[in-house]
């Protein structure tokens, strides 16, 4: 099945193809004066450019065509060659009854899909999480949600960063903590302990002070390099307690990235690509692709056509270490040889829009990427009501698990005040009050396009008015009571029959569905299935307030009425899966 617009836009092709015009002239888009037409095609003025011929005549012409189409109530003209669309009331009813049957609802699968691999984590090992780590998480995961749906086998990586100068501090510091452990008795090769030496808590204090350590002491520094340098090279003891700070972090983020409700196929970090750096560095020298400057070992990747100067890409640096971009590079050749993907997709913040271009580009002269096509979608930043980046009222960094608590009480306050759910169990209410409160954080940021910086504002993101998470779960629910109680009086949703006045304009959102979707899978842009979940539940809203349900005597009108009602829930339903947002059955 496919979009009303794709079903009009291949009638229309026809109609420009009798005239010797190229089919894409046929291209049918949703009116944009829907007081005209429900959908037009502009078609004409753009193939009488290309004919050299006059646009009104041509669309004379195809719409004389058009009008022979049963499928069509009104045909019409306006302006230099617009031509004005609007269909029967029995191809909508045909076309809403054709939806509600399919199990997809009227979205085509993918006749060639991708293998796709989506980059959207990128949290630190030891580190707790905060909310420089949310928009990655939520525009990433519906990505890989919406292309999953669209037919691609979606592969999504976390790529923690677990190795490096970071990990020496750390390791480093335990040492000089508690130098008993045997992780750090010379030749002691295990077993080691099972259990970690030091609790997450007491990792993420660590850190900082190492940190801190290091900047004010060149001594201290060294002494983290070379535990970095001693790992690198595989010391057992380094290994283990290594290892030991990997699971307590990544158990941590489970949780913060589970409560969020973000899915990884992968949880892998920079660790895993450690051993394809050697023999990769070695072979872009052998080829000329990396060279010598200054001590270091770069690759020019500036090109003739660029308008700024691009500096080249430093692989590894003058004392020798490796850089974040040696690491990404051998993450490609990684993800080549464990998935060989057709595309790769980075969300990462557009401020490493740099980075990316450097990397893409030396994978590409190096040949690391095989068929992969790789992008970077670079997102803005979630700002505080200052218009600065979000920060807790001390002007800390918040954390992530912070954050969701804070959204979910906000919530519980929200439904308090709006008397929902006051008779229910406190279980369910805290189990309602969640996910509202990721709804709310959820569709606030995915309501923006992801390149867009937006203003975080908790108490507007939690209303159930306006254009937010709240509103659209409330009115799913209020989907789900009505069917539930036209079902306890032994009320079915049934055919759903040609429109009345008023019904038109439900049916033909619903129809958008499909193009809602595809636009998201193209632009890489979850907004524009947000933007649509939102209008139609306007739509349906107005609807509801304007026809009787369960109380209408007709019983085939009120199941038709009953089966829209039941379709606006599963396309509510599957939008908001899409977007990552779970609905609750009852508010």
């Amino acid at each position: 099945m496919t979009s009303f617009t794709d079903q009009l836009s291949a009638i229309a092709a026809k109609a420009f193809v009798a005239q010797g015009l190229d089919p894409a002239f046929g291209q049918v888009i949703v009116s944009g004066r829907p007081d005209l037409a429900q959908f037009q095609c502009n078609g004409a003025l753009a193939a009488a450019k290309a004919a050299k011929q006059n646009p009104r005549a041509i669309a004379e012409k195809v719409a004389e065509a058009l009008r022979a189409e049963a499928i069509f109530r009104d045909v019409s003209l306006a302006g230099p060659g617009f031509i004005n669309l609007s269909v029967t009331d029995e191809y909508l009813a045909q076309a809403m009854n054709r939806v509600a049957g399919d199990a997809r609802l009227g979205q085509p699968v993918k006749q060639k899909p991708e293998m796709v691999v989506l980059d959207y984590g990128g949290p630190n090992i030891a580190k707790p999480m905060h909310v420089g780590h949310l928009r990655a998480a939520i525009i990433g995961d519906a990505i890989r949600r919406i292309f999953k749906f669209v037919g691609d086998t979606t592969v999504g990586d976390v790529h923690m960063g677990d190795w490096g100068l970071q990990m020496g501090m750390l390791i480093s510091e335990l040492e000089i903590r508690r130098p008993d452990l045997p992780y750090f008795k010379p030749g002691f090769n295990g077993p080691y302990p099972e259990a970690s030496p030091v609790t997450l808590a007491e990792l993420e204090e660590m850190y900082p002070k190492a940190s801190g350590d290091c900047k004010a002491d060149p001594a201290r520094l060294e002494r983290a390099r070379l535990a970095t340098a001693e790992l690198q090279e595989g010391r057992p003891g380094y290994r283990a307690v290594w290892q030991h700070f990997f699971d307590i972090s990544v158990a941590a983020m489970k949780r913060d990235y589970g409560n969020l409700g973000v899915h990884f196929d992968l949880w892998k970090g920079e660790a895993c690509v450690n051993d394809l750096i050697p023999p990769m560095v070695a072979e872009m020298k052998a080829k000329g692709i990396a060279i010598e400057d200054k001590g270091a070992l770069i690759i020019p990747v500036k090109e003739e056509t660029d308008k700024q100067d691009i500096p080249p890409l430093i692989l590894i640096k003058s004392d020798g270490a490796a850089m974040y971009a040696t690491t990404d590079l051998a993450t490609i050749i990684d993800r080549v040889n464990c998935q060989n993907p057709d595309r790769i997709i980075y969300v990462v913040d557009h401020r490493q829009g740099l980075h990316f271009l450097q990397v893409f580009r030396a994978a590409v002269k190096a040949g690391i990427n095989g068929k992969s096509t790789m992008f970077h979608l670079g997102y803005g930043t979630m700002n505080g009501t200052d218009g600065k980046p979000f920060k807790t009222r001390a002007g800390g960094v918040m954390r992530l698990d912070d954050l969701i608590q804070m959204m979910s009480a906000e919530a519980m306050a929200k439904l308090t005040e709006h008397g929902l759910g006051a008779d229910y169990s406190a279980e369910e209410r805290d189990d309602i009050a969640k996910k509202v409160g990721v709804a709310a954080l959820k569709f606030a940021d995915l309501s923006n396009n992801p390149i867009a910086n937006y203003v975080f504002d908790l108490d507007r993101f939690s209303r159930f008015e306006g254009k937010t998470g709240p509103y659209l779960l409330y009115a799913a629910v209020r989907v789900k009571s009505l069917l539930k109680k036209a079902e306890a009086q032994g009320f079915k949703p049934g055919a759903i029959l040609p429109p009345e006045e008023g019904e038109r304009d439900l049916m033909l959102m619903l129809g958008q569905m499909p193009d809602a979707i595809a636009d998201a899978y193209k632009e890489l842009a979850p907004n524009r299935i947000a933007d649509f979940a939102f209008n139609l539940a306007q739509v349906f809203s107005t609807y509801y307030n304007a026809f009787h349900m369960l109380s209408e005597k007709d019983e085939a009108k009120r199941s038709s009425r009953l089966a829209l009602a039941e379709l606006v829930l599963k396309e509510l339903e599957l939008c908001l899966d899409l977007l990552g947002i779970a609905t609750p059955e009852r508010m």
